[in-house]
């Protein structure tokens, strides 16, 4: 049951799409506070939820905020990434979900500042507020999901390898990624493009120089199987004679000062407006300019920078340059004219004073951004995604984005972020990956390999042995970082060939899953404890994961690493992968095990009477063969488990028909 209290007048989100009832006289389980609530917990608590965030599937221990922050250092000491996802669920002596459905700051002081005390604290008393109680942890994910509205569907092809970089400087730069590709045997569907493609980085452009006949070439790659999906940031260069940035000023679709002039501040192009996503209006236009882009041939796009993030303020730049300015005419700078200096130019970036400086124009009237921040980038998804519903009706378009909340994985999905090469950042991947799901983003992954920093052949080989389980798969990197393509690891080329080819072989299972989750709001990858939930030693695992119907995945995620200890809840069937045809497989017991697992071996786990579908490896999804199977099963009791599979057509957006559905391996 879905029980829901309001306090003041809250922010209209629309996060929530579905039923409740009104909550009870009093609160249960937790105590309302002036501010938000306290919940009294008991040692076996447990945490789950909160999206994309540090510390673990338990987050009990530490601070967090709903506070969308254009941050790249998802260090443990953060309490803030990305995106705001007010969902959690306490599993313990009672077990309930929560949901804070708010646009501004809400903080989670999980037993940070008392250990035994859960703190929820709203940062104006204007929210709705809700509780969810179900039979099982699967259960109170199902309602919430329901509440909250079906998960975004991408097209079939946005299930392939996509390699990204910043940037792909021009056509022959993406001509000779799709090349190696395929002269390695290497599968690719997709590549990605970032701001380098843009005129001058101004939103729906292309540069003349480097991309001179852009749906010729869209056309070219699509004929080898290759989409295009280009990037789109949240500011509008301001720049005469641009018809986005004209026409946005025109009919005022920007977010306003106070005195009702366009915001103004600084990313890549240098100065920009913002346009006001939290205006319908304007949202809707924003949403229509991606149709330059559709006409040209794209069918897929990645939004970034949409926390909003802001480099500087013009206002805010001209007093740092003015400081320093003093500061030049100093023969001798101590340590306090120094680190203030440091600091000072270090906080021109997302600082709080501006984005408590400008304005939306809502349904609900002027709001202050700070009140609604959360909101901007999910809008930003709404957005594109109601406009490709008009543009391409009946058709699916990719979208995944950066910053977002709940309610806008109706719209498209996320990746987690810039993150950097180190061992610590695949197990975040990994941990955050069933908080992100529980919060309705499905499509979600993060950059294999790393973003930032140089990532190393056995790191890049080892983070893709778990990413080729999550349902975006895309390897990027940052400007400054070395060259990480798949194919230019000649040392661990042909393990890494064979991860690839397993992924396409899994797609059957892999999609499906991701279809049951989307279809009928269950869930995709979970911790342990959510199927075991009597067993102690299953609440403690936070580095293995159930992925769908079937299957347990338990990556190895250390460095120099020949094996790992898993811990098995019941006796599974494990299957140690080198590629599709060449792998052991043995029946375990239950309990902990320690299990040799060698660079470019990945450990895969079938629970008693599942079967999972397996086709034969392919250049892309386009060319994969998901009628000829074979089948890895676990009967126990000697009885084959036929496999529920669903093979669409991947493109359209008619998915309830029932012939979409097959029963297969019986």
């Amino acid at each position: 049951m879905i029980y829901k209290k309001r306090y003041g007048q809250p922010f209209d989100t629309e996060s929530v799409v579905g039923s409740f009832l009104p909550m009870m006289e009093t609160i249960p389980y937790l105590t309302k506070e002036p501010d938000g609530f306290s919940y009294a917990m008991e040692p076996q608590d447990v945490l789950y939820g909160l999206g994309e965030n540090v510390r673990g599937i338990n987050k009990r221990g530490w601070v967090y905020e709903s506070k969308c922050s254009d941050d790249g250092n998802h260090t443990e000491g953060k309490s803030s990434l990305y995106g705001a996802y007010n969902f959690m669920i306490v599993s313990g002596k009672d077990t309930f979900g929560v949901f804070i459905d708010y646009p501004g700051k809400v903080t989670f002081d999980c037993g940070y500042t008392d250990m035994d005390t859960l703190r929820i604290t709203v940062a104006e008393e204007n929210y709705d507020f809700y509780i969810i109680e179900g039979e099982s942890l699967t259960d109170i994910v199902h309602q919430f999901r329901q509440l909250v509205g079906r998960s975004y569907i991408p097209p079939k092809w946005a299930f392939g390898n996509a390699q990204s970089r910043w940037s792909y400087m021009n056509e022959d730069e993406v001509r000779e990624v799709v090349a190696n590709y395929r002269a390695n045997n290497m599968p690719l569907d997709a590549v990605v493009l970032d701001i380098d493609y843009m005129e001058h980085y101004k939103d729906f452009t292309v540069d003349a120089q480097r991309f001179p006949r852009f749906a010729d070439f869209a056309a070219e790659m699509k004929a080898q199987g290759i989409h295009l999906v280009p990037i789109i940031d949240a500011g509008v260069k301001i720049e005469e004679g641009y018809d986005v940035y004209e026409e946005g000023v025109k009919n005022g679709y920007f977010c306003t000062n106070q005195d009702g002039t366009p915001f103004v501040a600084g990313v890549w192009p240098g100065r920009v407006h913002f346009p006001d996503m939290l205006n319908p209006e304007a949202r809707a236009w924003f949403g229509s300019q991606y149709k330059v882009l559709l006409d040209q041939g794209i069918e897929g796009f990645w939004n970034d920078m949409n926390e909003p993030a802001l480099f500087y303020s013009p206002e805010r730049l001209k007093a740092f340059f003015e400081n320093a300015a003093a500061l030049s005419r100093k023969d001798n700078l101590d340590q306090n004219d120094f680190f203030g200096l440091v600091r000072s130019v270090m906080g021109l970036m997302n600082a709080p004073e501006d984005y408590r400086s400008f304005y939306h124009d809502t349904a609900a009237g002027r709001v202050r951004h700070d009140r609604v921040h959360n909101l901007y980038g999910g809008c930003m998804t709404r957005a594109a995604g109601e406009a490709f519903q008009t543009l391409r009706p009946g058709q699916r378009t990719l979208l995944y984005c950066r910053s977002s909340i709940i309610g806008a994985h109706r719209w498209g999905g996320i990746w987690l972020g810039d993150n950097h090469s180190s061992w610590s950042q695949l197990l975040a991947n990994i941990q955050m990956m069933p908080a992100v799901q529980m919060c309705g983003f499905l499509y979600s992954g993060a950059d294999l390999c790393g973003f930032s920093e140089d990532t190393t052949p056995d790191l890049a080989l080892r983070w893709l042995e778990f990413g080729l389980f999550t349902p975006l798969m895309r390897n990027h990197a940052g400007a400054e970082s070395r060259e990480q393509e798949f194919y230019r690891f000649t040392d661990v080329l042909p393990a890494i060939r064979n991860m690839l080819n397993l992924r396409y072989a899994l797609l059957p299972y892999l999609y499906s899953e991701f279809m049951k989750a989307a279809l009928e709001d269950a869930p995709y990858f979970r911790p342990l404890a959510f199927d075991y939930p009597a067993d102690p030693d299953a609440r403690e695992v936070d580095d293995q994961l159930l992925l769908g119907e079937g299957l347990m995945v338990a990556p190895v995620h250390t460095q120099n690493a020949h094996g790992r200890t898993v811990y098995l809840p019941e006796a599974m069937k494990m299957l140690r992968l080198r590629s599709v045809s060449d792998y052991d497989e043995e029946v375990l017991p239950a309990g902990r095990h320690y299990l040799p697992c060698e660079l470019g071996e990945v450990l895969l786990f079938i629970r008693p009477g599942h079967t999972v579908p397996v086709a034969q490896p392919a250049t892309n999804t386009a060319q994969l063969d998901d009628t000829a199977l074979t089948f890895w099963r676990f009967a126990p009791d000697g009885r084959p488990a036929p496999y529920r599979m669903y093979p669409d057509d991947g493109v359209t957006t008619d998915y309830n028909k029932p012939e979409h559905w097959r029963i297969v391996g019986q």
